[in-house]
């Protein structure tokens, strides 16, 4: 709002009028349009406004009635800016029109369907005038208010939060952003709906959207999104995605409900906390009903009302596999939590082992991909995996050492970067140094080595030594190590900061 007065200059109004039925206008809103020398509204070819027809009945018919006609609809035209550029010169237009009016001295009220700087047309003008004249913006009911209103459900409850997504962002991005919402809105249908459906249905949320056409206006419709035909739809309507935490009806427990109805997801939650989480994970963990994992990964995830954690020991992978399928059997949708990737030495490998049997055979399972460590890693230090590298860990819990000391030594051979994980905990102290002096044997003493630590998390430590130099009473279990070929380069930037890199080109024999 600006609050400067000029002499002989005219106010604007952004006026919004709600979502359709002219008894949910504010009494501001309608006070500012009885006594505006001047309404303004924006219309199609056609002539016909909508934002009219929810304010006609506080006009007084002697008004200045200024209509904003677009000269396009869609983005096909042959102007020279293209559709964007049409579309500027017409609000620069209409912008002097307005200019007008407020330069004679006379108050333009400006109406706006739902709220005026929520996707609203007035905005355009507001950005062109606001800063030269005396300005005041209505609040209105929004479309997200009426549609959640009018499904009588709440849109977000506790620490939920709101999404909302115009429909006519690529498919791909919508997927990601409908995947990564908990509740949600999707504005701006019409042509854009086959495109929207596709890509709840490959977010998996189609069966929790609901459709609100027209509310609270004539023609209004509601019913689930699945059920809605294409071609039907019109540009004033929204999906919607409500909140989780209070469906409209009680569920029945869910171990009562017909077998085969679960699912498992192996959920790659990357190497520390929710920012480093992908909106395919997020959109996994938001629909779980259960999140089984070792309490330390667990621990990670937001909790939320009405999801169970079952939470176990980093050492019985086999038996938190079998617990998560026998949910899943049982018709509950689990996500099995797994940090980093949960096909790189974690969690995935577990699940589709216990999967393979015969009693779980049946029982859906996806796997969805996190950040490892080890590139995690690589980011914080520069590019040492800017070639071919090998993965090797360093535990000899599920293996003997004579098979990691020969895959070490065949790597060393190859001149690979190698990413080490495991490479240390309470009961395995040895690994570090054995490894680091077979190393030795095929790479210099200095080689640059990265010493990574938590990356991520509120304990990250990442550096940078040389091999000949690598203290195995420095590492841990929470520690990767990353050791360069021998074309790794280790070289100080400005600021005395030293980076990382491997060629992306190996040199000629």
């Amino acid at each position: 709002m600006t609050d400067r007065q000029t002499p002989g200059v005219g106010r604007l109004y952004g006026v919004g009028l709600g979502p359709g039925d002219p008894s949910l206008v504010t009494v501001r809103a309608a006070e500012l349009i009885g006594k505006a020398e001047v309404v303004a509204y924006h219309s199609a070819r056609h002539g016909r406004s909508i934002a009219r027809s929810i304010a006609e009945r506080y006009l007084t018919g002697d008004q200045v009635e200024e209509k904003l006609v677009y000269p396009i609809t869609v983005e096909t035209t042959d102007h020279p800016g293209g559709y964007r550029g049409a579309l500027d010169d017409f609000y620069e237009e209409a912008a002097a029109r307005l200019a007008a009016h407020l330069d004679a001295g006379r108050d333009v009220v400006v109406l706006a369907e739902g709220d005026p700087l929520f996707y609203g047309s007035y905005q355009h003008m507001h950005k062109r005038l606001a800063h030269r004249y005396p300005t005041e913006v209505v609040p209105g009911v929004t479309s997200v208010s009426a549609a959640a209103a009018r499904l009588g459900q709440p849109l977000t409850e506790a620490e939920e939060t709101l999404t909302v997504i115009p429909g006519t962002l690529p498919e791909e991005e919508l997927t990601a952003r409908i995947a990564a919402a908990d509740s949600a809105v999707i504005m701006k249908l019409g042509r854009t709906f086959p495109a929207v459906r596709r890509a709840l249905e490959r977010a998996g949320r189609l069966d929790d959207a609901q459709y609100v056409e027209r509310a609270f206006m004539d023609g209004e419709r509601i019913l689930p999104l699945a059920e809605v035909e294409g071609e039907t739809v019109p540009y004033f309507s929204v999906a919607v995605l409500p909140s989780k935490v209070a469906p409209l009806e009680p569920l029945e427990p869910l171990d009562r409900r017909a077998g085969g109805a679960g699912a498992v997801a192996v959920i790659g939650t990357g190497p520390a906390g929710p920012l480093w989480l992908t909106p395919e994970a997020r959109g996994a963990l938001a629909e779980a009903t259960d999140l089984v994992g070792y309490t330390t990964y667990l621990d990670r995830v937001p909790e939320r009302p009405g999801q169970r954690r079952h939470a176990s020991d980093n050492k019985v992978e086999s038996e938190r596999a079998e617990y998560a399928l026998e949910l899943a059997r049982r018709g509950h949708k689990v996500a099995v939590v797994s940090s980093g990737d949960p096909g790189v030495f974690a969690m995935a490998t577990a699940v589709l082992e216990v999967a393979c049997e015969d009693a779980y055979r049946d029982v859906p399972v996806r796997i969805v991909p996190g950040m490892t460590a080890a590139h995690a890693a690589a980011s914080r230090a520069g590019a040492p995996l800017g070639h071919d590298y090998a993965v090797v860990s360093l535990s000899d819990r599920l293996k003997p050492w004579d098979v990691v000391a020969r895959r070490l030594r065949s790597a060393a051979e190859a001149d690979l970067v190698l990413a080490l994980y495991n490479p240390g905990s309470k009961s395995r102290t040895t690994q570090v140094a054995l490894a680091r002096d077979l190393l030795l044997e095929y790479r210099a003493p200095e080689t640059p080595v990265v010493m990574a630590r938590d990356v991520g998390g509120p304990t990250e430590r990442v550096r940078i030594v040389r091999l000949g130099e690598l203290d195995p009473a420095l590492v841990d279990m929470r520690t990767i190590l990353l050791i360069g070929s021998s074309q790794t380069q280790a070289v100080e930037r400005g600021g005395g900061v030293e980076v990382v890199w491997t060629p992306r080109r190996y040199p000629e024999e």
